[in-house]
């Protein structure tokens, strides 16, 4: 079916909306400029909104041309509100440093910082909008099937097999602290695992949830790569780190998209991040885990 004009204009509007809101991502995380992401994050919740407003203007059209269902119940999501959920939360990561360190201050201001860029958005989509547009599904009632556990027997290995060569190749294991105590282990251990966790709860079940309530799956999934390959170049993964973990945000969106379980997607992303854990020791300690080819 043709798109009225209405809905035509929304949806172009809506994405230029959604691109500056998302492009904040590289100006707080990769340029670090604050400013910058401040003016797109505020540009692009006000683009929405002029979107959203020339639309509403002219709904009884759309109505008439079969875009609303006759009883006019269903309530079309608002792009404003999901767009600042989405700068609430980038808002609330960009106030710290994210570079790693193992110290009590540093593990408790990521704690409250990342904590509070999930929590925010869910509490204000939920009794605020009262809309519950961000949910967490764990459990789908669905075994895993041997192609799912294919997969996680696959990223070991290709993890096993690329992460060595990129971190100690091109230096950026230097972005993480020395870990050569026991107890600076178990810190970087805690934090990679919980940093891994996090980020499906933002970068999937949050932005990418919220976006795609406005636009097409795959549109929806390369918006939510660039703010979540932003946030891990900070975090370190730099240099030539975005072929990695650019493909890497695309399949997460893609299997989530697939398997609609958050369990799945945060056990890919663990078992990972327990290879990135393996490697940042192997790094700082050659010799104490003699088990990579580099």
């Amino acid at each position: 079916m043709t798109l009225p004009a209405t809905a035509t204009s929304l949806r172009a509007g809506g994405v230029v909306a959604a691109a500056l809101v998302c492009a904040a991502a590289p100006a707080f995380f990769v340029l670090e400029l604050p400013w910058l992401g401040w003016l797109l994050l505020a540009v692009g919740v006000a683009a929405a909104w002029v979107a959203e407003r020339s639309g509403n203007s002219r709904r009884t059209d759309a109505a008439e041309a079969g875009a609303v269902p006759e009883d006019g119940r269903r309530r079309t999501p608002s792009l404003t509100r999901d767009l600042s959920l989405i700068a609430v939360g980038m808002l609330i990561v960009s106030v710290i440093p994210l570079a790693a360190e193992l110290d009590n201050l540093a593990m408790l201001r990521f704690t409250l910082a990342l904590g509070g860029a999930v929590a925010v958005p869910y509490l204000i989509s939920r009794f605020v909008y009262r809309d519950r547009a961000i949910s967490f599904p764990w459990r789908t009632g669905r075994r895993w099937g041997r192609l799912q556990w294919g997969w996680l027997v696959a990223v070991l290995v290709l993890g096993w097999l690329i992460l060595p060569y990129y971190f100690i190749s091109s230096g950026v294991y230097q972005n993480w602290p020395v870990v050569d105590t026991p107890d600076l282990i178990a810190r970087l251990f805690v934090g990679v695992g919980a940093v891994g966790i996090w980020d499906e709860l933002f970068f999937i079940c949050t932005v990418f949830a919220l976006l795609r309530r406005h636009f097409p799956d795959a549109l929806a999934n390369v918006l939510q790569s660039i703010v979540f390959v932003s946030f891990l170049w900070e975090l370190g993964y730099r240099e030539w780190g975005p072929l990695l973990t650019i493909p890497f945000a695309l399949l997460q969106g893609f299997i989530f998209l697939r398997t609609h379980s958050l369990a799945y997607v945060v056990t890919v992303h663990l078992l990972f991040d327990a290879v990135v854990f393996a490697v940042l020791v192997h790094a700082h300690n050659p010799g104490l885990l003699p088990v990579f080819l580099v």
